[in-house]
């Protein structure tokens, strides 16, 4: 179970988040999916991941994610990635800036039955608002 579940994780990143192929994000995101990242709400289902790809889509589009690490246990899988993008779509209020940006996070997701049921985003948002002007580098 934990080596298909770690190919869901980076068949995701693959698929959905670096080539943009929406699309498939019926096929691995449950109905009842809950997303838990600290930059908004909940997010809900697979509409719900759409619009939130869509969010960073808007704002970096080139997007690009590196896995760096994959770790499964039974039906949870933690992906430790580092991402690189231009700022070039207003993000959090923030004109586009044309800077390149660099971000790393970490997702915690529980699978079953290869559908995301819920999933734990942590990354470096204050870094990339610090990367666009969105707050000073120093606080």
């Amino acid at each position: 179970m934990s080596a298909t579940n770690k190919a869901a994780v980076r068949r995701y990143v693959d698929e959905v988040l670096n080539k943009g192929n929406t699309s498939l994000i019926d096929e691995l995101i449950a109905l009842s999916f809950i997303g838990h990242d600290p930059t908004g709400p909940e997010i809900h289902g697979p509409e719900g991941v759409k619009q939130r790809q869509a969010i960073y889509h808007d704002a970096f589009p080139d997007l690009q994610y590196t896995v760096e690490e994959v770790v499964a246990e039974d039906d949870t899988v933690v992906v430790r990635w580092t991402s690189h993008g231009t700022h070039k779509g207003e993000v959090w209020g923030v004109a586009p800036t044309r800077k390149q940006v660099i971000s790393t996070g970490t997702m915690t997701c529980h699978i079953v039955d290869g559908k995301f049921q819920e999933a734990w985003i942590d990354w470096d948002a204050l870094g990339l608002l610090q990367q666009i002007g969105g707050i000073p580098q120093h606080l």
